[in-house]
C-alpha cells in the first residue's frame, strides 16, 4: 500500500505511564508503512496551532529509543487541555489547522488521550467532511480514568491501577506497624471525578498476605459523611489499623463534592472541570476532631499516573498495539473513529482490537457499573477484581543507570 502524505501525532490531557508506548506504536507502523515524515505536535493541538511541530525522526533514531520511549513516564511530546470551538462561528481556527496540515503535506493525524481528547478527534474530522478535506483523523484511547466508552478497558489504567494496588499493601503494612498500641486510621485518596475505576483498584490489594481496604468510597455511590463516620467507629471497636480508600469526587446525596466541605477550590481547566483535591484532608481531620484515634490521609495525586518504575506489561503492550492499529486504519482510509479494546476471554486473557465511530465515545464517561458496588456503597465485588486483575499483569522493566530509571527526553 502506497502512502500519500506525512503523519503527525498529538498526545494530550493527563498523562500515563505508558502513553509513549503507544507513541512508539505510531512511529513503527508509519516506519512500516514507510511514511516519509513522522511529526509530533508539541503540546498537543495547542502546539499545532502555533506551528510547534517536532519532526520524530530527529529524537527517536533506532531501537534502542523506542525501548526507552516505551520506559519513559509522562507525554514525550508534551500535552495540552485545550478544547477547540464549536465549527460554526469559529471558522477560522480550522481553517488555520488545516492550512499548517497542508503546509506540512500531512494527511493523517492521531491524537492520544481520553474524553476531551477524543472531542478533539470529532471536531476535526467533522470540518474534514463538511469541506470535503483529504485528511484521516483517529483516536488512540488513553486515560488512567478508564472511563470511555466502547472499549473494555483504557491504556494507561492498567499501571494506575497496578500501583494503587501495590502501594496500598505497602501502606496498610506501614499503618499496622503500632499493634494494639493505638488506633491508627488512614485515608488514602485516589484520583477520579466521576468514575471510581482508579479508587476500585485498591481492591487489588487484597491477597492472602493482604487483607486489603477496610472500606472504598468511589463517586458513583452517594457519601454519607455521618454513616462514614459510624462505619469508623464500628470498625475501630475490633481493628487498630484501619485503611480505606476515597475518591478525590466522592459526592453528596445533593450532588456536592464531599472536597467543597472544606472549602476546596473554584478553578476550571479549559473543559469546565473543577479541580479536586482535599477529601482525604478533610475526612481525617474529622476523625481526628470527632475521636480520640490517629488520622492521617495520603494523596496519591499524579504519582498513579508516572509511576513508570511499576507499569504493567498488558498494559504496555496494549497501549503499544493500539497506537500501531491507529496508524494502520488511517493508512486504510478510516477516519473519525477511536481504536479499541475488546476482551475476548479473561481466563486465559485474550484481547482483539477494533475501532470505533468517535461520535458515540467523545465527552461520553463510563462509569462502575452499580453491581460491582457492594457493602451499602462502601466496597466492589469480585466481578470487578476479575474484571480488572488481568490488567495489571506482567512488568515492563526500566532500563537503569546511577540507580535510577533512565528516561528519554526532547531536551
Amino acid at each position: 500500500m502506497a502512502i500519500k502524505g506525512n503523519i503527525i501525532v498529538g498526545q494530550s490531557g493527563g498523562p500515563t505511564a505508558v502513553i509513549n508506548s503507544s507513541l512508539a506504536g505510531v512511529i513503527e507502523a508509519a516506519k512500516d508503512a514507510g511514511v516519509k515524515k513522522i511529526y509530533g505536535m508539541h503540546n498537543g493541538i495547542e502546539g499545532l496551532l502555533k506551528e510547534d511541530i517536532i519532526d520524530l525522526n530527529d529524537h527517536i533514531k533506532d531501537a534502542q529509543d523506542l525501548a526507552l520511549l516505551r520506559r519513559t513516564p509522562s507525554a514525550f511530546l508534551g500535552s495540552c487541555r485545550y478544547k477547540l470551538p464549536v465549527i460554526e462561528g469559529n471558522e477560522e481556527v480550522y481553517e488555520k489547522l488545516f492550512a499548517i496540515l497542508e503546509k506540512y503535506n500531512i494527511q493523517y493525524l492521531l491524537y492520544n488521550g481520553g474524553n476531551d481528547s477524543m472531542d478533539t478527534v470529532k471536531m476535526l474530522s467533522d470540518y474534514a467532511s463538511l469541506h470535503n478535506k483529504p485528511q484521516k483523523f483517529m483516536g488512540i484511547p488513553k486515560t488512567i480514568d478508564n472511563d470511555l466508552p466502547m472499549t473494555d478497558h483504557c491504556p494507561g489504567f492498567g499501571s494506575a491501577a497496578k500501583y494503587i494496588a501495590a502501594s496500598m499493601k505497602e501502606i496498610i503494612r506501614d499503618n499496622a506497624v503500632y499493634g494494639e498500641t493505638r488506633t491508627n486510621i488512614c485515608i488514602v485518596e485516589i484520583m477520579g471525578r466521576h468514575a471510581g475505576w482508579l479508587t476500585a483498584a485498591a481492591a487489588l490489594s487484597k491477597g492472602p498476605d493482604c487483607c486489603g481496604p477496610d472500606m472504598i468510597y468511589l463517586p458513583e455511590a452517594p457519601f454519607d459523611p455521618e454513616d462514614f463516620m459510624k462505619r469508623v467507629k464500628e470498625l475501630a471497636k475490633t481493628k487498630k489499623s484501619i485503611v480505606i480508600a476515597v475518591s478525590e469526587g466522592v459526592k453528596l446525596a445533593d450532588g456536592r463534592f464531599v472536597c467543597e466541605l472544606s472549602g476546596g477550590s473554584d478553578k476550571l481547566d479549559a473543559f469546565g472541570h473543577k479541580q479536586l483535591s482535599g477529601v482525604g484532608t478533610y475526612l481525617a481531620q474529622r476523625i481526628t476532631a470527632e475521636t480520640e484515634f490517629k488520622a492521617r490521609s495520603i494523596e496519591f495525586s499524579t504519582l498513579q499516573r508516572c509511576a513508570a518504575h511499576l507499569t504493567s506489561l498488558t498494559d504496555a503492550d496494549e497501549a503499544y498495539g493500539v497506537g500501531y492499529l491507529a496508524a494502520q486504519k488511517a493508512f486504510e482510509g478510516c477516519t473519525g473513529m477511536m481504536v479499541t479494546i475488546q476482551v475476548t476471554s479473561r481466563k486465559p486473557y485474550i484481547v482483539e482490537y477494533s475501532q470505533f465511530d468517535i461520535h458515540e465515545i467523545a465527552n461520553v464517561e463510563r462509569k462502575i457499573p452499580q453491581k460491582w458496588i457492594i457493602n451499602d456503597g462502601t466496597y466492589v465485588s469480585d466481578e470487578f477484581v476479575k474484571y480488572a486483575r488481568p490488567l495489571i499483569i506482567g512488568e515492563l522493566q526500566p532500563h537503569f543507570a546511577g540507580g535510577v530509571p533512565v528516561h528519554i527526553t526532547l531536551e
